[in-house]
C-alpha cells in the first residue's frame, strides 16, 4: 500500500513524494529515493547510530522510522547539517581533531551530536555528552578522536 503524495521538507526544502509503501524505512527514502547517501545503514535494528538524522532537530534513527511516520516534518541529513549554525561547527570539530577513521559512523556521530547540542544548549556536562553518544558505534575504534571532537565543540561554544 501507497499513498498519493508524501511532504517532507530535507535539508530545507519542501519535497512531494509519490508512491511510498507505507513500510518504506526513512533511510531507505533518505538514500534511495532522494539520493542523499551521507547516512549510513549499519545495523538495521537502531543498535549502531550510523542512521541517525534530526527530524525536527530531535536525532531520530532512520532505520527504525517509517516515513510516513515524520510526513510533514522537518528532515536533516548529514549533507544539509553544515547550514545550522550548531551542525557546522560539530563538523568543523570533526575535521580539526581528525576523528574520522574510514568514516563510516561519522555522519552518525556528528548528527547525534548536533541534535543534542540543539535540544540542550551547549552547557551540557561533557560526561552527559559522551554518555549519550554510547547508542553510537565505531568498528574502527576512533572513539579516542571523537571524544575530542566533542571536547572541542565545547570550547568552542558560545
Amino acid at each position: 500500500m501507497t499513498s498519493p503524495v508524501l511532504r517532507l521538507t530535507v535539508n530545507g526544502r519542501p519535497t512531494a513524494l509519490d508512491s511510498v509503501p507505507v513500510a518504506e524505512r526513512l533511510l531507505d527514502t533518505v538514500r534511495w529515493r532522494l539520493g542523499l547517501k551521507g547516512t549510513k545503514e549499519g545495523c538495521r535494528t537502531g543498535g549502531c547510530g550510523a542512521c541517525t538524522l534530526l527530524v525536527d532537530g530531535r536525532p531520530t534513527l532512520s532505520c527504525l522510522t517509517l516515513t510516513h511516520e515524520v510526513e510533514g516534518s522537518g528532515i536533516t541529513t548529514v549533507e544539509g547539517v553544515s547550514e545550522d549554525p550548531v551542525g557546522a561547527r560539530v563538523q568543523a570539530a570533526f575535521e580539526a581533531v581528525g576523528a574520522v577513521q574510514c568514516g563510516y559512523c561519522t555522519p552518525g556521530f556528528v548528527m547525534t551530536l548536533t541534535g543534542l547540542l540543539k535540544e540542550r544548549g551547549s552547557a551540557e556536562a561533557f560526561e552527559e555528552l559522551l554518555n549519550d553518544l554510547a547508542g553510537n558505534l565505531c568498528r574502527c575504534t576512533g572513539y579516542a578522536s571523537i571524544v575530542r571532537a566533542v571536547a572541542a565543540v565545547r570550547e568552542k561554544s558560545p
